[in-house]
């Protein structure tokens, strides 16, 4: 059922019926890059406070009660994410990064991305790849994962914003809440769910430090996963297995949903797993997405 707010609108995704899609009025977010025009994204980067004033601009242009919508949707377990766009009223890769810092630290602090060496990275996959890792391999999927697994930091929220697409076919985003993984208890209630893991990641994520954590733990009392099959280095035969028909579970289990250039989807990490569906093949193949994930604000 859709909820009317002052400057925009929450209804219910039309692939995955448990994110929420929120449609914002075209004129105020006319209102907010216009405002927001003053910020730079140089000064986003340099002075973390402006990117939690530029989170006030917007929440103030949709009505003021914008940010508090977003926080619930994201604490609360049954939905726990949405995806939100300009709504074709820019296309300019500065208001980009300003909507989707804005949108983000309403909810909290981004994280430090090591791999960009500021608090978002922006990355590109196209037809040819080098890279040590699945984030810019086209034409596999990339399955399903939590982010946040091989850094000692917390990452309670993940934000992925499309920039930029052009012939490219397939690559919808594959997301999955816990709570509908169907198999998800076996492997929670498993002697090896609990277990620390360690956890490494390759040269080009710029972290150096090894990590051990569980891959399920209990949140308010809910069954939640940290986990990604890349970086993840099992200290035995057991652990393997384990880790192996767990990942081919969450496949089995994964929802392709679409999203459109402009848009972001936000996602409680806790409880949402996330991929990428493999491209139909383009020699001239090219998307662009923005990546932002942090924590709850105090």
């Amino acid at each position: 059922m859709l909820q009317t707010r002052p400057a925009f609108h929450v209804g219910t995704h039309p692939t995955y019926s448990r994110i929420r899609h929120i449609d914002a009025d075209p004129n105020a977010l006319r209102v907010f890059f216009a405002d927001a025009a003053t910020i730079d994204v140089q000064e986003l980067e340099y002075v973390p406070f402006m990117r939690f004033i530029i989170g006030k601009r917007l929440d103030d242009a949709l009505g003021g009660d914008f940010g508090e919508t977003i926080r619930a949707i994201i604490a609360d377990r049954d939905t726990g994410g949405f995806t939100i766009g300009v709504a074709g009223t820019t296309q300019n890769d500065a208001d980009y990064v300003r909507f989707g810092t804005a949108v983000a630290h309403l909810v909290g602090p981004s994280n430090f991305d090591a791999m960009s060496k500021t608090f978002y990275a922006r990355f590109t996959v196209e037809h040819t790849d080098a890279s040590d890792s699945y984030l810019r391999q086209a034409y596999r999927d990339m399955t399903l994962h939590t982010d946040g697994t091989f850094v000692d930091d917390a990452t309670d929220w993940l934000l992925m914003m499309k920039f930029a697409e052009r012939n490219a076919k397939g690559g919808e985003s594959r997301l999955l809440h816990l709570d509908d993984w169907a198999e998800r208890d076996r492997f929670a209630h498993h002697p090896l769910a609990t277990v620390p893991l360690t956890y490494k990641s390759p040269p080009s994520k710029n972290v150096t430090q090894i990590v051990k954590r569980p891959t399920f733990f209990q949140s308010n009392g809910k069954t939640c996963l940290s986990f990604i099959d890349q970086f993840v280095y099992p200290d035995s035969q057991a652990q393997a297995t384990y880790l192996h028909e767990l990942s081919q579970s969450l496949e089995r289990a994964a929802v392709a949903t679409p999203l459109p250039t402009g848009d972001l989807v936000m996602l409680n990490n806790a409880f949402w797993a996330h991929g990428r569906a493999a491209f139909a093949t383009h020699p001239e193949l090219y998307r662009e997405l923005m990546r932002q994930r942090g924590v709850f604000a105090k």
